[in-house]
């Protein structure tokens, strides 16, 4: 995936900063045919917008975004097959530790409705781009399509393809905070 990055030259004028693939792809093992590509992160709001070294390759890939910032990334979900029936307790925090988290915690009795439901204390955006998803939620689905765009409120949540065709999601992470009262069922 290219990502162009603007900055500004020593008189302060608009410039490309970088130009070229994103420099943080990851994929996961675990999950067949997922791949996640971090486009940009910031750390503060209001973010700095100065020419500071590329966020994407100083933070290891977490996935919640950072304290007070954001995170933008586009994921691609792979087709579920058989694999995904393989997948046990052991194999989700596997899974999960690629992304520097361990959400295998929101999946402790392994009766979860899918082995990737999990939450995160962030606000998401999700716009489907291309490709066919299903929002699993633990009393609803929700299929969505191209065009489709969600709004994410910390919700325990997965996501399932069940097209049979790749599916590829921008995501927009920012960092929140669960009110007592809800957090408190976790």
């Amino acid at each position: 995936m290219r990502r162009i990055v603007t900055g500004h030259d020593d008189q302060g004028r608009s410039i490309v900063s970088s130009d070229g693939p994103a420099p943080s792809v990851n994929t996961n093992p675990k999950r067949v045919g997922y791949c996640l590509t971090e486009l940009w992160n910031t750390d503060s709001t209001p973010a700095y917008v100065g020419n500071d070294p590329d966020p994407t390759v100083q933070r290891k890939l977490k996935l919640e975004p950072p304290p007070n910032g954001t995170s933008v990334r586009i994921i691609e979900f792979g087709p579920e097959g058989d694999w995904l029936q393989k997948i046990d307790a052991e194999g989700a925090k596997v899974a999960w530790g690629a992304l520097g988290t361990d959400q295998a915690s929101t999946n402790r009795d392994g009766r979860a409705k899918h082995p990737f439901m999990h939450r995160t204390e962030s606000i998401d955006y999700a716009l489907v781009l291309d490709g066919e998803i299903t929002l699993v939620l633990d009393e609803q689905e929700v299929q969505m399509k191209a065009g489709d765009f969600l709004v994410e409120r910390g919700t325990n949540h997965a996501w399932a393809n069940r097209s049979g065709r790749p599916c590829r999601i921008l995501f927009v992470l920012i960092d929140g905070r669960f009110d007592p009262e809800i957090a408190r069922h976790f």
